[in-house]
Parts: C-alpha cells; sequence; structure tokens
C-alpha cells in the first residue's frame, strides 16, 4: 500500500510539474510576441476625441462628441486628418443633428480646431456643408465653440474655409466634459 501511494504520489507530483511547465511555456509565448512588436511606436501627430454637453440655462440638449486624429506620418500637413465628429441640439423635442467627416485638425497646447463636411444630418440644406468647432480642454471645465456662431447655421450661412471656427465661448455642462486634446508640434 505504501508503494502504491508512494506511485500514486509520485506520478500527481510529474503530473503537476508538467502542467506548471506548459503554463509558463504558454504565458511566456504572449509577453515574447509582445517584446517584438513592442517596437518604438510614434504617437499620433494631434487628436481630439470625447464628448460632452453644452451648458444652457433654457435647458437645451446640446451634444458634441470627437474622434478626430492626424497620424505621425501626416504630421506635416493637418488638412490629412481623419475622423469624425457629431453634434446635435433638441429643446421641447425639436432639433437637429449632423454627423461630420474630418478634414483637417490642427491642436496647440489644449486647443483644438477641427473641420469637416457634413456627410449626414435632419437639418435641411446642411448635407454637403462644411462647419468648424473649437475645444478648449479644461479638464472638468472645457470650452466649445463653432464657426456657425458667426456665419450662420450650416446650410444657411456661408462655409468657413478648413480648420476655421470661432473662439470657444460655450461652457460644458457640469459632469459632462471629457474632451482630451493631443497637442500637435510641427516641425518649424
Amino acid at each position: 500500500m505504501k508503494r502504491c501511494t508512494k506511485i500514486v504520489m509520485l506520478g500527481s507530483a510529474l503530473l503537476l510539474t508538467a502542467g506548471a511547465a506548459s503554463a509558463a511555456t504558454a504565458s511566456n509565448a504572449p509577453r515574447q510576441q509582445e517584446a517584438a512588436s513592442d517596437a518604438p511606436r510614434q504617437r499620433e501627430a494631434a487628436a481630439l476625441t470625447g464628448t460632452a454637453k453644452l451648458y444652457r440655462s433654457a435647458g437645451d440638449d446640446i451634444t458634441f462628441s470627437f474622434d478626430a486624429h492626424l497620424a505621425a506620418k501626416d504630421k506635416a500637413d493637418p488638412m490629412k486628418a481623419t475622423g469624425t465628429f457629431r453634434f446635435s441640439h433638441y429643446l421641447n423635442g425639436s432639433g437637429a443633428r449632423a454627423e461630420v467627416e474630418v478634414d483637417c485638425l490642427i491642436t496647440g497646447g489644449k486647443v483644438a480646431v477641427v473641420s469637416g463636411v457634413i456627410t449626414e444630418s435632419d437639418l435641411p440644406g446642411a448635407e454637403g456643408k462644411r462647419v468648424g468647432v473649437t475645444v478648449h480642454d479644461l479638464g472638468r471645465h472645457d470650452r466649445l465653440g463653432y464657426s456657425w456662431a458667426s456665419t450662420g447655421r450650416p446650410g444657411e450661412g456661408d462655409e468657413p474655409p478648413r480648420c476655421v471656427s470661432s473662439a470657444p465661448f460655450e461652457k460644458v455642462k457640469k459632469g459632462t466634459g471629457d474632451f482630451t486634446v493631443v497637442p500637435w508640434q510641427p516641425e518649424l
């Protein structure tokens, strides 16, 4: 009986050792793959991301969302920016929304100016028109401005050129701002 117990214990020990060795080999495989892919990555040249609602005392529901990027390889040309941004404005059940394809992104410090062409909207005459937005990333107190503050509603007013907007005069509603600006650092 003693001999049988020793064989079972020895067999169990061998299985545990083999299992541990296999697990160690398996857990090292991803690390080895990570090491191979840990080549130095360039950060993107500029970015504007995040979502926030604007503050309006009348209770307007105004939301802006950004996912705009300038790749490192395009650092010298902000007009090669890609991505989208969306905005909507509703009050008492009426209003409109728009989705915009980014055509330019310039950032400096915590400020970003992004422009693009409206690709989808329920605002009459807005599709195909360019708009611009400015964001000041101040943490929980972000600010925002938009080109139609001075040019007229998208589809009715003048279109700004690429990367043009207004000063960030609007306040973000408390607790909703999470804009993030990656500063552009062009070679001058």
